[in-house]
């Protein structure tokens, strides 16, 4: 989209004379559509403002769920000009958000609203876009009952698309909680029979390694299972599989992938904890700076570099060795899906943390035997080569952190429901009396979706 071109054209305008024709009906749309679909929000804030009548189905609230943009912490303190231009995007889609939910409250018939918020709704859900989510169940309290086409409500869809925020806001509603602790779909799935389902592949893929993938799909079925009803946890579906037998078919080909890349991750690192030990073995006992013929004393014992040189080296071998052990236990570890929760990724996790301890701590010596025997005459000469030690330290921390980081956190981090996600407070007050007696029907099978109103 020309943004530049299409500014210079709503700016000569005539807003006043053709406020109330131009941009009418399906054109009008259209426009809208293509400014939040190329993501100038601030074009179509602008629209908005001056053609208040751009909402003539619901492609507006669509396009919003598909391109809302969710800027970080670090996007919003941070001055630089892109990122400020981001953090305005931001803003003005929030405020295109909030216009167009307003104009079909507005303007919209209460009895044909949910034909404006039920695709938008179930977009945004899949997204995880909490804030547009946020927002239609605010302004539609009915939304809090919609069923897409599949006949799943918000919470199952959010838990079939491994939707986080989403699930937690929904989580955070104290009556539709409750109702959907025991709510069923046609094939008599309960809500811990679509958490064992295999997670679409777009989202799989934002979590890297097998492993840790085998493990966010655990922790979702772990969590969903504690927020269930204690009887769906053995209930079985009109294919008469448990949840459990349903997790176990779906994931077998990705337990067998996680195995695979376990054992390959720990195969190489056995490798380096090898030469490490090798390294620092070599070390410890061959003392830089050579020993008294007599007493086989080390002739450097009373310098303060030798009692660095050998406090490290024991460090790092043992540390070292530690990793080690861990690593070639891999191998015969029994690689049971269960496993992959909590057990596996705290071994893999201690076995990284000795192994870069020791990393450190092997370069502390090799610097600490050259200040040992050459530090006293070239103490300047030898400040670059103490620098360059930082390399191989900083390497591993840039290559192997984020592998680290990701096992911190999802071993030792906060469950999905721990999460903070701001609450969203529902009125079912306000929920004509046809709704929650769908609700309650839809439970039992026994009724289809009425047309839903505000």
């Amino acid at each position: 989209m020309h943004t530049e071109t299409s500014w210079c054209l709503l700016n000569h305008v005539n807003r006043r004379t053709e406020k109330n024709t131009l941009f009418a009906g399906a054109n009008g749309d259209n426009l809208l559509v293509l400014a939040i679909s190329s993501k100038e929000f601030g074009l179509a804030h602008e629209l908005q403002k001056h053609y208040c009548h751009l909402l003539d189905s619901e492609a507006v609230l669509m396009a919003i769920a598909q391109n809302f943009p969710v800027p970080n912490l670090w996007e919003r303190i941070t001055a630089w000009p892109f990122v400020r231009r981001r953090v305005a995007d931001f803003d003005h889609s929030k405020e295109v958000l909030t216009t167009a939910c307003d104009m079909i409250c507005s303007s919209i018939d209460p009895s044909s609203h949910h034909l404006y918020f039920t695709n938008p709704l179930f977009e945004a859900i899949r997204q995880d876009s909490i804030e547009v989510a946020k927002e239609i169940l605010y302004k539609f309290p009915n939304a809090v009952w919609s069923v897409n086409e599949d006949g799943h409500n918000i919470i199952q869809y959010a838990v079939i698309n491994r939707s986080e925020n989403i699930y937690n806001i929904v989580h955070g509603m104290s009556e539709p909680k409750n109702i959907y602790k025991t709510i069923e779909d046609s094939l008599g799935n309960n809500l811990l029979h679509l958490a064992a389902r295999l997670a679409p592949a777009a989202k799989l893929n934002l979590i890297s390694g097998a492993a840790l993938q085998l493990q966010h799909e655990l922790q979702w079925y772990k969590d969903v299972e504690r927020y269930v009803c204690p009887s769906n946890i053995t209930k079985k579906n009109s294919s008469q599989e448990t949840p459990q037998m349903v997790f176990t078919r779906t994931h077998k080909e990705l337990v067998t992938n996680a195995e695979k890349w376990m054992k390959d991750t720990t195969g190489s690192y056995t490798i380096t904890a090898a030469l490490i030990t090798t390294i620092v073995f070599l070390a410890a006992v061959t003392v830089p700076g050579g020993n008294n013929r007599d007493t086989g004393v080390p002739f450097v014992t009373n310098n303060p570099a030798f009692t660095v040189f050998a406090i490290s080296d024991t460090i790092s071998l043992f540390t070292d060795l530690t990793s080690l052990l861990v690593f070639l236990s891999f191998p015969t570890e029994h690689f049971a899906e269960q496993e992959f929760l909590y057990k596996l990724p705290r071994k893999l996790l201690s076995g990284l943390a000795t192994l870069f301890i020791s990393t450190t701590a092997m370069n502390i010596t090799f610097v600490a035997a050259l200040f040992g025997v050459f530090g006293q005459k070239n103490s300047s000469t030898l400040l670059p080569v103490a620098a360059l030690t930082c390399l191989p330290i900083t390497s591993f921390v840039i290559l192997q952190f984020p592998l680290m980081a990701d096992l911190t956190s999802a071993t030792y981090g906060s469950s999905i429901f721990g999460r903070k996600v701001s609450r969203i407070t529902v009125d079912l007050s306000m929920c004509n009396v046809h709704s929650q007696g769908y609700i309650i029907g839809h439970i039992n099978g026994l009724l289809t979706p009425p047309k839903l109103t505000s």
